[in-house]
This record gives structure tokens, sequence and C-alpha cells, in this order.
């Protein structure tokens, strides 16, 4: 549906550098559509409109119908659907899927991530120097602000650094080993509910700014392959860094 959309789609601002477009919404619908008739008694939470929440639901669905909507804008073969299922608060299973290059990430709880059927993990990664990083940005960065003073921190540090667009990606992208560590911040729920089950799945560790567990309701976390590397990151982007 996604791709049927390309060339034909109006692009506009729902927020400040923040795009939205009819395929958005054409894919939740689909999605929607899909799960709630198969599950009629599950909760439903989408990027694009309001929630679903039927009363004493014990299960819940987690989607971003497009996440990497300016890449798609501006066709830049970066972005992908992201759907995840949380049962009584505590994410079960996942999928992420790049309608480009064909590649379907899944996780479920207790056995482990794949890509297109295989075993992925994370990379091996323990020191910072050696690592590829990634990191989300809100949509627009102000000079002086904490991201900028993060990122002139970790760019010193490490290998090198990449910002692609797609919460949901950078998370399958550690899980399969692409990168070594990933900090970001202003996402959502629905960005990295699949992407944060498929990193834990294939062996990695994230974690909320403060080290705790990380509760994909708020914006910010530290995910890395291995545990050095993730005291590396949060002594740099940490919200106890010294």
């Amino acid at each position: 549906m996604l791709l049927d959309w390309i060339g034909r789609f109006q692009a506009r601002e729902k927020a400040p550098a923040d795009l939205v477009t009819e395929a958005d919404f054409a894919s939740q619908d689909e999605i929607r559509r899909i799960l709630l008739t198969t599950f009629p008694g599950h909760a439903f939470l989408g990027e694009e409109g309001r929630p679903i929440d039927p009363e004493d639901a014990e299960y819940r669905w987690l989607v971003d119908p497009l996440d990497g909507t300016t890449n798609y804008v501006h066709q830049i073969p970066h972005y992908c659907v992201s759907i995840a299922l949380e049962h009584r608060g505590r994410l079960v299973c996942g999928a992420v899927f790049d309608p480009v290059s064909r590649e379907c990430f899944t996780a479920e709880l207790g056995h482990g991530a794949l890509l297109n059927g295989r075993p992925i993990s994370v990379s091996q990664t323990t020191d910072i120097a050696h690592a590829v990083v990634v990191v989300s940005f809100p949509p627009r960065v102000l000079p002086k602000s904490r991201e900028l003073a993060e990122f002139e921190r970790v760019i010193a540090r490490c290998q090198a650094v990449r910002r692609t667009g797609s919460a949901a990606l950078n998370l399958c992208y550690v899980a399969a080993g692409r990168f070594d560590a990933y900090w970001g911040g202003h996402t959502q729920a629905w960005d990295v509910a699949a992407g944060a089950l498929m990193l834990q799945e294939a062996g990695g560790v994230i974690t909320n700014p403060d080290g705790g567990p990380l509760d994909i309701y708020r914006p910010r976390f530290v995910a890395t392959g291995t545990r050095e590397l993730h005291s590396q990151m949060m002594n740099l982007v940490g919200e106890e860094r010294t």
C-alpha cells in the first residue's frame, strides 16, 4: 500500500517539520481493519488518529503505519511499518517491515529475534571508539540544545554517528548488529515498541536514560549491543551523567 501511494500523495505538516501523508492514514486504516477484525476485543494505539480502548482489554496493538515519513516523502528508501503487541503492559511480539528492501524483522518474547525468518543477534562491540552509533533528533534541533550537546560528546568518542530518520529501523539495525548503539529522544511508543522487543530478544540492552527499565511511554532511551558499551553511552548521554 505504501509503495502504491508513491507519486500520488500530498504531504502536510502536522507539527513543525513533522510530515504526514495520505499514505500514513491509508496504511493505518488497513492495519487497524485487519487486527481488530481478527481480535475485536483488543485495544489499538496508532500514530494517526484516536486510540481505541475497549473496557478491560488485556491486549493493545501499538502501530506506526509509516515510520520515516520524511524519507518517504523525499523518496529516500528508508522507512517501514512497525507493529507490536502489548499484554497487560508487557511487550510480547512485534514486527517491523521495510517495503523497499523487503526485510521483515520479527520477535516474540522469549523466542529470539529474526530477519526474514533467520535468527539475528547484536554486535559484540564493547569500546565506543569502535562503535557506529545512530541517533534520533526531534524534528527541529535548536542551537545550544541538549541534543546537540549530547551529539558533540558522542561524535568525539565513537567511530561514526548516523541519523537515518526511522526509529524502528534504527532499533532493528542494532538488533541485527549493523549499528552498535542508539540513543534517542522525542519518540513515541509506536515508534519504538516493536524495535525495543527486537533488540532485547537479540541480546541487546535498552534502558531509560536514568538507567532504569525501559518505559516505551517515555520519550528518551539508550540502546546498545553490549552492557560495556551501554555504560559508556550512559556516561555521555544518560541523565545521571557526571
